[in-house]
């Protein structure tokens, strides 16, 4: 099975973005390059697992980790190449390093084929677009945390920021909203109902919750740096929904714990 090799693939990736955040802001393209490089290194894995499961690998938690690896490191390849900002690409570099760690020593992969609920024409979307909500809100957070802990020029003198953070929060928060959607959708189509306030569903409208406060309190307060401080607890929050739920004792019945 491929996810045997795993270690022949992730070491290499974890090498190539540690150096690309080492390499940092004094050879910024060689940065890029590598942190490419380690990309399209766990890209080529991915995908030969998932031609070998012949399903997309976002069934289980394990398999959603190595989808949000792939995918915050991409993001911020990306946006380090459109905006320069160095010290992003090394810090999504990091995150998406430790949850590629967390994978290698927890794998919870699984082979075989969806059971019948979750082949449906909405799991894909519904699940991807969560994903991609999560690694850009990720990103947001980051940015965040660099303009709260790293002002230039003082605290209250460095509002750069903030208008690209408040622009990665919106585009994050509509990809939330979008797998809320798709999952009611799914859900009445194949349990017969939109919405159940199961423990997963019930932190998933929390989370989203959290960042509509964020996004109305930087309307009203268009220059606090203080409300920044939201968006790390909405990202504790969002980490719950998605990784703390399945241990909570009331949710193992939830169609949405992880097998």
């Amino acid at each position: 099975m491929i996810w045997s090799q795993i270690v022949w693939w992730g070491v290499p990736t974890l090498a190539l973005w540690l150096a690309g955040a080492l390499a940092g802001k004094r050879w910024t393209k060689l940065a890029l390059a590598l942190s490419l490089a380690g990309w399209i290194c766990l890209g080529i894995f991915t995908t030969l697992l998932w031609r070998e499961l012949g399903r997309p690998p976002i069934r289980t938690l394990g398999e959603t980790r190595l989808l949000y690896a792939f995918v915050l490191a991409g993001l911020g390849i990306w946006t380090a190449w459109r905006s320069g900002y160095a010290w992003l690409l090394a810090a999504s570099n990091l995150l998406a390093s430790v949850f590629l760690a967390i994978l290698m020593a927890r794998p919870g992969m699984q082979a075989g084929p969806l059971m019948p609920a979750l082949q449906s024409a909405w799991f894909v979307p519904h699940v991807a677009a969560y994903i991609t909500a999560y690694a850009i809100l990720g990103v947001g957070t980051l940015m965040a945390l660099r303009q709260l802990l790293f002002p230039r020029g003082g605290p209250s003198a460095d509002t750069r920021l903030l208008p690209a953070i408040d622009a990665v929060v919106r585009l994050g928060f509509a990809f939330l909203v979008l797998g809320m959607l798709t999952g009611a959708v799914w859900a009445k189509e194949a349990w017969g109902h939109y919405w159940s306030w199961d423990p997963k569903e019930t932190w998933a409208f929390v989370t989203a919750c959290a960042y509509l406060v964020y996004l109305h309190a930087r309307v009203r307060h268009a220059r606090s740096l203080a409300v920044l401080w939201l968006l790390p607890a909405a990202f504790v929050l969002l980490l719950v929904a998605w990784l703390g739920v399945s241990f909570i004792p009331a949710a193992q019945q939830s169609v949405h714990v992880y097998s």
